[in-house]
């Protein structure tokens, strides 16, 4: 009777914890939101046109304008004039001592998050990690270029291997396309797998084929150049 209550007890947490977090987190992110400018349009609300302190109890009228200053804002980068004016906007700011240095990390940081110009993950591969023997999953980022490719004799790419349960961190690495295979997985696939620790069944069975077939074949030598990562 105990472990049929206890299993029930699960189930229900199962059900009810991921939503709640979630609905918690999106909580706090609307309360900070709304946050950063509340206070201000509340008080101009108030002293300059003179509405009343109704307004004080309006949810939402900070997060509501800020929508409307980040539209406002895309709509006027989208003309010549606007162009121009953030243009030397962020010229001004890039050549600002330290203050450069922080905004030149956002502004790439978003720009690879935010643009549709490249995905930050492209491809699932498998890399032989962190030693000889044992395999890990990576993330295939692009084909190396630059200095990094100038000072090796090897033709590599750059990947990125997360860590378990959080695949923010990681590792760069840039390997050899010989010695990386691309598996028949997702992105999502394989990122649910990192956090999982492996305890998730992939639902595409061809990618942990693909690590068999690499593993034999590691025995007998490296892994043939019929199986690299085609990168774009």
């Amino acid at each position: 009777m105990l472990t049929e209550i206890r299993k029930t007890f699960v189930a229900g947490l199962l059900v009810l914890a991921p939503i709640s977090l979630t609905a918690y987190i999106f909580y706090l992110l609307f309360i900070f939101l709304d946050g950063l400018l509340k206070n201000v349009i509340t008080r101009f609300l108030i002293e300059r046109i003179h509405l009343g302190n109704w307004v004080e109890q309006f949810p939402g009228m900070g997060l509501l304008v800020l929508l409307a200053l980040i539209f406002l804002t895309g709509a006027v980068t989208k003309n010549y004039l606007g162009r121009k004016f953030f243009a030397v906007g962020d010229w001004i700011v890039t050549h600002i001592p330290l203050i450069n240095r922080i905004y030149i990390a956002i502004r790439e940081i978003s720009e690879a998050i935010l643009t549709e110009k490249r995905e930050v993950f492209k491809k699932a591969v498998l890399i032989e990690y962190p030693r000889k023997g044992l395999y890990s999953i990576a993330f295939f980022t692009q084909d190396t270029t630059g200095p990094v490719q100038k000072a090796l004799s090897k033709d590599v790419i750059s990947v990125f291997v997360p860590t378990t349960p959080n695949p923010t961190s990681g590792y760069l690495l840039f390997v050899p396309k010989s010695n990386v295979i691309e598996l028949d997985m997702s992105v999502e696939d394989a990122l649910k797998l990192v956090i999982s620790g492996g305890s998730i069944h992939v639902r595409n069975q061809r990618g942990m084929d693909s690590f068999i077939k690499l593993n034999k074949k590691t025995r007998k030598g490296p892994i043939p150049h019929s199986q690299e990562v085609q990168t774009e």
